[in-house]
């Protein structure tokens, strides 16, 4: 079944026929368009893609299946005249990608069909990723595991943060990533205790713990990693957390298969970690899902309630952080298969002092 047929099923059991897709992500995982303009409308039995002069022949290469129609005025305008002439009664619009001056406009011209907002309901049919899919983020990690070997073969004590996060970032882009997943981090000493520690002008120094949480696009794909390291004995204490961090990352990969909930494959880490009386030291949730976007379902959190199907793609990255001293995050991509969870990402993760 294609990504429209399952949103066309969607479609009839809320009872709408029409959809309004606005968001950049859901516009690339249905229609392939990967410019910065335009819009699709999803009918029970037509789809359109709407955009202006400047990117109608790309949108014909790449919306395949796909009525192009170039808009000269505002676009709504252009969504309202096919709203009326393809006689859609209810019209399903994403609630947390269009602003309210859009929403406005949107009410001032369709006056015949009822505007329904919706949320959530497109990222869940991305969720589940198809064999494609799941390649691309493959190739995403496996530059990732390269850019890693990478900064341990350069990094060493004199060298800035952002030093060594431009050097990872261009390194994979000269393997064939399109971009990074997000800005590097790379947090060393006392600032490996800030959770999302941004590249900084620090300079990195003998002793220094180093956690490094990068990632990057390959094919509108993501990959999404962590590995903390030394340079120089970083002492007792983060040798400490650094074994309980693996411990509990270990557990997950153990867990992770279809079944399970979020809220118990959090659990898992989160209650190795408490054994040991760090339970308050780790602040965030366990993981999250990954695809086109770097933040997307299915969740690994004491809320989320979903149940893990195959082709589920998570990431598993419990951490400790102690203020003054340094923090541990180690982090893999995992993809949930019918009778576990495959790794996607293959970089070392025992303790590595250089």
């Amino acid at each position: 079944m294609s990504r429209i047929e399952r949103l066309r099923e969607k479609m009839h059991q809320e009872e709408i026929d029409g959809f309004l897709i606005t968001s950049a992500y859901n516009l690339r995982y249905f229609t392939n368009f990967t410019g910065t303009t335009g819009l699709a409308l999803i009918t029970g039995e037509q789809a359109f893609f709407v955009t202006d002069f400047r990117y109608t022949q790309q949108a014909a290469k790449q919306a395949k299946g796909f009525e192009i129609v170039k808009n000269s005025g505002n676009i709504f305008e252009t969504v309202a005249q096919l709203v009326q002439s393809k006689g859609v009664n209810a019209l399903a619009f994403e609630e947390d990608y269009i602003s309210f001056s859009e929403y406005s406009l949107l009410e001032e011209l369709i006056t015949e069909s009822a505007l329904i907002p919706i949320s959530g309901l497109l990222e869940s049919l991305r969720e589940v990723k198809d064999e494609q899919e799941i390649e691309k983020i493959k190739q995403a990690c496996h530059i990732a595991d390269q850019g890693f070997e990478h900064v341990l073969k350069m990094v060493q004590p004199g060298m800035t943060e952002i030093e060594v996060a431009n050097q990872l970032d261009f390194f994979m882009r000269s393997l064939g990533a399109n971009g990074v997943s997000f800005d590097t981090i790379v947090a060393s000493g006392t600032r490996s205790a800030m959770p999302h520690g941004v590249a900084s002008n620090k300079t990195i120094e003998q002793g220094d713990i180093i956690t490094l949480d990068f990632g990057c696009y390959y094919e509108g794909y993501v990959s999404d990693m962590t590995r903390t390291f030394a340079i120089g004995d970083p002492g007792e204490k983060i040798k400490e957390i650094y074994q309980i961090v693996l411990d509990a990352q270990l557990k997950v990969i153990e867990a992770a298969k279809p079944g399970i909930s979020g809220i118990e494959l959090d659990a898992v880490a989160r209650e190795h970690i408490a054994s040991f009386g760090y339970g308050e030291d780790f602040g965030h949730s366990t993981g999250h899902g990954i695809g086109l976007d770097i933040h997307e379902g299915p969740n690994v959190s004491s809320r989320a309630e979903n149940v893990f199907v195959p082709g589920n793609v998570i990431t598993d990255e419990p951490g400790i952080y102690l203020p003054e001293i340094g923090g541990v995050r180690i982090e893999d991509d995992l993809l949930i298969t019918s009778t576990g969870n495959e790794i996607l990402t293959h970089s070392p993760k025992e303790l590595i002092i250089l």
